[in-house]
């Protein structure tokens, strides 16, 4: 939790109206679009002049959220944006805790600012750039830890239907629809509260989990079809090429949760998901755990990553047959309970 000096720190810096931007991670997932928008609708009426301003492009699934149509997308217009930037007077920073994690250029303009930041996040090895900084990896979501600096704040009368679907969304989607062994009582209590407010839950399901396209069908059917599996370290893993991607006319998001099916089998406690990106000349990874097989720091060790103990993420240069093969190479030395 927020101690009481970074509560009173907040309280101040929310004290006038005051110009802020909202911002997540590059390649914004629920939870980061659900805290964002869900803090910015806070905001909003707290009296402030709010922008979410995301690195690159949300997903489709998520352009449901309310107020998604506001946000600002710095890699499309970044002289608009770097002038948003500069004219701010807070900037919030949610689930992330470097500034790289926005890119390059954006993060180039973010060390530039000379205004307070505030950090809500649940990542590990938090930097230090932040005034406040509330980070807590035992919690599941980012939309969790926002619901709690609302409630740190003294202001749960201001949560409504709005901030609580935003919120539920990245909970849901942080959790794997709540089967994570960071969910807790209090995850479910946060939930059948915002139930009563009157969000429509099943609604949030469908449009995050049965709202996809044809497309993205097919590239899960083509991950599923090159998922392989090595039973003698416990491991399954997908790939799929650029070449694979674009031949299904692919959109951000498309791939998002694929990741997970190779966790789904029998007797499997490791899965990996590889995908090319020709554009950024690397491989992708997302790693997968079940118990306490800490895919976090297996990332930090061999492929430039971090995360999670069970769900984390990682990038190689190599060529995707390479980096394939490097990741076989790691298992002889890593033990998987």
């Amino acid at each position: 939790m927020m101690t009481p000096n970074d509560i009173e720190t907040v309280k101040q810096l929310l004290a006038s109206p005051k110009k802020i931007v909202v911002i997540p991670h590059r390649n914004p997932d629920g939870d980061a679009m659900g805290s964002t928008l869900g803090l910015y609708h806070f905001l909003l009426l707290k009296g402030h002049q709010p922008v979410v301003m995301v690195p690159n492009e949300f997903p489709d699934f998520l352009a449901w959220l309310p107020a998604s149509e506001t946000v600002k997308i710095f890699e499309r217009d970044i002289e608009t944006c770097t002038k948003l930037l500069k004219e701010a007077e807070l900037v919030f920073t949610l689930d992330f805790n470097v500034l790289s994690r926005t890119g390059d250029c954006m993060e180039a303009v973010l060390k530039s600012l000379t205004v307070p930041f505030v950090m809500i996040d649940h990542h590990q090895k938090p930097d230090t750039y932040a005034t406040v900084t509330f980070s807590d990896t035992s919690y599941g979501s980012t939309c969790e830890m926002i619901y709690h600096f609302i409630q740190g704040l003294g202001d749960s009368n201001l949560l409504n239907k709005t901030i609580a679907s935003c919120l539920y969304t990245g909970i849901v989607t942080d959790s794997g629809s709540f089967r994570y062994q960071s969910t807790t009582g209090t995850t479910h209590r946060i939930a059948a509260e915002f139930i009563d407010l009157g969000i429509d839950n099943s609604a949030i399901h469908s449009l995050l989990f049965d709202n996809h396209s044809h497309n993205r069908i097919q590239i899960l059917a083509r991950a599923l079809q090159n998922m392989k599996v090595l039973p003698a370290y416990k491991t399954s893993y997908s790939s799929l090429s650029q070449e694979e991607l674009n031949s299904f006319g692919h959109s951000k998001g498309d791939t998002e949760g694929i990741v997970n099916y190779g966790l789904s089998m029998k007797d499997i406690n490791f899965t990996a998901f590889f995908t090319e990106n020709k554009d950024e000349g690397i491989i992708k990874i997302s790693f997968r755990s079940k118990g306490d097989f800490d895919v976090n720091a297996y990332a930090r060790e061999h492929f430039s990553g971090g995360g999670h103990i069970n769900a984390a993420g990682g990038k190689s240069t190599l060529s995707l047959e390479a980096t394939i093969q490097k990741f076989i190479a790691t298992l002889a030395t890593t033990k998987i309970d």
